[in-house]
C-alpha cells in the first residue's frame, strides 16, 4: 500500500511488515504494557482534576483482545482525554514532532508510538499491529492532525490496522475540548468544564473476505468513514451539542 498525499494517506507501506510469530518483533521491545496503564493512571487524575469528562458508552470497548479506539481530533487535549476516560489502557499512534525534550522520555515511558505522517514508518507499523497482536489497545486519531474533528478528511492507516490485524474499531467522539477557551489558559477549554466523551458500538472495517488488497483498504476506508461520521452525529444529538465539537 502506498500512501496517497492528496488523499491523507498516514502511512506509506511498502512492504507489509511480519509481526507474527516468532519472526515478529519482540514482545519486550514493543511500547510497554505497564507503562500504558499508569499513563491511564495519570490521565484519570488529570482529567478528573481539572475538568469535568461525562462518559458515555464505555461498556462497549470489549473487555479483552485487541481493539482499535478511533478518534475526533480537534484539540491537543483529544489525546489525553481518550488516555484518561478508556477503561483500558491505550497506545495512542503520536506524531514525531511531540517526542521533544522531556516529553520525549515521558511519551514512551507511558506506551506511547512515535509516528512520522510523513514519511514512511515501518518501526510504527510493527509496534501498532505488535500492540494489536498482544491484545491490546490501539489509539488512532484518522484524519491525522487537528481539523474539524468531523472524520471529514479520512487516513487510510486506520483502515490497513483494522484490515490487517483484524482488530475491531471502536468509534469515539470527543465533545467540549473547543467550544470555549479558558481564561487561566487560554489554549485549553475552561477548568472544570464538561467534556463528552461517547463510544460506539465496535465494528469490523473489513468485508469477511480477508483481502488485503489496495481496492479493498479503500473500500473499507469508505467504510469505516460513514460508520465514524455516523457515530459523530449520533454523539452530538445525544450530548445536545451541535455544531463542531
Amino acid at each position: 500500500m502506498r500512501g496517497d498525499p492528496r488523499r491523507g494517506e498516514a502511512f506509506r507501506v511498502t512492504r507489509t511488515p511480519n509481526t507474527t510469530g516468532k519472526a515478529g518483533k519482540d514482545a519486550a521491545a514493543l511500547p510497554s504494557a505497564s507503562g500504558a496503564a499508569v499513563g491511564r493512571r495519570i490521565g484519570i487524575g488529570l482529567m478528573y482534576g481539572l475538568w469535568k469528562p461525562r462518559v458515555l458508552g464505555a461498556w462497549r470497548i470489549p473487555a479483552g483482545g485487541p481493539v482499535i479506539l478511533a478518534g475526533n481530533h480537534s484539540h491537543n487535549l483529544d489525546g489525553p482525554m481518550l488516555i484518561g476516560t478508556s477503561p483500558r489502557p491505550v497506545h495512542f499512534l503520536v506524531k514525531k514532532e511531540a517526542f521533544v525534550g522531556p516529553l520525549d522520555p515521558f511519551l514512551r515511558g507511558i506506551g506511547q508510538l512515535k509516528v512520522d505522517r510523513v514519511n514512511a514508518d515501518r518501526t510504527a507499523i510493527t509496534d501498532a499491529l505488535g500492540v494489536l497482536e498482544r491484545g491490546g489497545v490501539l489509539g488512532i486519531f484518522p484524519e491525522g492532525t487537528r481539523g474539524d474533528g468531523d472524520f471529514a478528511s479520512l487516513r487510510a492507516g486506520l483502515a490497513y490496522f483494522a484490515v490487517r490485524s483484524g482488530a475491531p474499531i471502536v468509534p469515539v467522539a470527543v465533545l467540549g475540548t473547543t467550544a470555549r477557551r479558558g481564561r487561566v489558559v487560554p489554549g485549553l477549554p475552561p477548568l472544570r468544564s464538561r467534556i463528552d466523551v461517547v463510544f460506539g458500538d465496535p465494528f469490523e472495517a473489513g468485508d469477511g473476505s480477508g483481502r488485503r488488497t489496495r481496492s479493498a483498504l479503500d473500500e473499507a476506508t469508505v467504510r469505516v468513514q460513514k460508520r465514524l461520521g455516523a457515530h459523530l452525529a449520533d454523539a452530538r444529538r445525544l450530548t445536545g451539542r451541535a455544531g463542531h465539537p
